[in-house]
């Protein structure tokens, strides 16, 4: 990360020097390209052991929707020493936690272990980061899970894939950005043990990953063991990540979608945000103006929409896919998000209004109140273990190093009412932005 400029104080009363985490954090790079980041931390005899993988949703082909989603699953199935169900069993037979989950960008790993399984788990990651094991008969009970996952959590179910499946559509243009990264089932169906081979092959080389080791550790010994298990896995070949950048929409684009089981209609305006990397200053104004305007109940549009106009039941919002907003590269989006009683387009226009409100204007209290949650949500993020250890992981790979875990109370802090009003002005404009509807109740004539 850059460091952090240095800007003159917002007008008022100077904003209080706001508490960081305090973790020390050593960085290695292995012989074969593997990024290692090890937090040490002695509060609680556990460890946090978790691979991020540079591969995620935008990293899929045309006709392999929801790949890099099925191919996580495939991971759990056996590695190079490991027959199906072992890892788990050795997991939990320790006392320990695992999982996994794919985002547009990365493929994350984990186990928590107590520390005198912390081999255990250096052990486990590395054994698949050498191979999958591989079968029809597993990838076909892995295909099987996935579209029974797709239609509980989505199918079946209130909102499903709302909006995280249904904006992206409607905002981005280029395959990489706005397709289904749960996948179609025939893209699923179609996929071959072939096809998972040459994935692992291209994105699971070494030199695609991050491991964080995060808990109860001395680093030395701990980086002998991560030498021990990882240093000899084949280098192999890094892919190049293309940029997945696309230009900014120049109208609005709407889109709307019928929702069977839901209870009230509902709304995703989704707007594109700076580079969270190149543009980082400019890209945390934009985080702050989204906050200004939903969180909370003393919010801009709380108050608009659900307290006085009574338009609205519930806003809120968020940028990034799941709200990631520190772990995704650009193209970014922040969407908010309301289930709304009347009529849609008398919410929206008061919505307008509010984003012309704060694009002319923020007031030192309200962004001192969304600067101080956001502060205060960091913190709550680092005090848990694998949380903190998928926060470092993420600015390795995304940020370049993870110092700005320490950074980030001081960079909020000198956003100014300012900047924050510009951000708003400028990417929250009406004819750059998605609009998707949710229609409560079936489709006429659906039967």
């Amino acid at each position: 990360m850059p460091p952090a400029p240095k800007r003159g104080a917002a007008a008022g009363a100077p904003r209080r020097r706001l508490p960081a985490p305090d973790v020390p954090v050593e960085r290695r790079t292995l012989g074969n390209g593997l990024k290692v980041v090890l937090a040490p931390d002695r509060t609680a005899p556990s460890v946090a052991v978790l691979a991020r993988y540079d591969v995620g949703f935008r990293s899929e082909p045309e006709g392999r929707t929801g790949f890099a989603h099925l191919f996580e699953h495939l991971m759990f199935e056996g590695s190079a020493s490991l027959e199906k169900l072992r890892h788990a069993q050795l997991v939990q037979g320790n006392g320990g936690t695992f999982n996994g989950h794919t985002t547009p960008d990365a493929t994350v790993y984990f186990e928590q272990l107590p520390v005198s399984a912390l081999e255990l788990g250096l052990f486990l990651e590395a054994d698949r980061m050498r191979a999958v094991r591989l079968s029809e008969e597993t990838l076909a009970n892995q295909i099987a899970v996935v579209k029974e996952e797709i239609r509980v959590n989505v199918l079946n179910r209130p909102y499903g894939g709302f909006p995280w499946i249904r904006l992206p559509e409607v905002l981005y243009r280029s395959f990489n950005n706005a397709h289904d990264g749960y996948g179609s089932f025939a893209d699923l169906e179609s996929a071959t043990t072939d096809d998972a081979a040459s994935f692992f092959s291209r994105y699971y080389a070494p030199g695609n990953a991050v491991v964080v080791v995060a808990g109860d550790l001395d680093v030395e010994p701990t980086m002998a063991l991560v030498e021990r298990h990882f240093g000899d896995i084949p280098k192999g070949r890094v892919p190049r990540r293309p940029s997945f950048a696309e230009p900014l929409p120049e109208a609005e684009r709407r889109a709307q979608v019928h929702d069977a089981a839901a209870p009230l209609p509902a709304v995703a305006v989704g707007y594109r945000v700076p580079d969270p990397v190149k543009a980082f200053d400019e890209y945390l104004a934009t985080l702050l103006a989204i906050d200004v305007l939903v969180d909370g109940t003393a919010s801009r549009l709380a108050r608009r929409l659900v307290q006085t106009d009574r338009l609205a039941t519930h806003v809120g919002g968020y940028a990034g896919t799941f709200g990631d907003a520190f772990a995704q590269r650009d193209p970014v989006i922040a969407q908010i998000v309301a289930y709304f009683t009347g009529g849609l387009d008398p919410l929206l226009v008061a919505l307008d209004e509010e984003v012309g409100d704060v694009a002319t204007k923020v007031a030192d209290d309200e962004l001192e109140r969304v600067v101080v949650a956001n502060v205060a949500a960091h913190l709550r993020r680092c005090d848990d273990l694998l949380s903190r250890a998928e926060l470092l992981a993420a600015l390795e790979q995304v940020h370049g190093g993870p110092g700005l875990m320490a950074e980030l109370p001081e960079r909020l802090a000198a956003v100014t009412p300012d900047e924050v009003a510009a951000a708003c002005g400028r990417w929250f404009a009406t004819d750059q932005r998605a609009v998707l509807e949710v229609v409560a109740g079936a489709r006429p004539g659906a039967t």
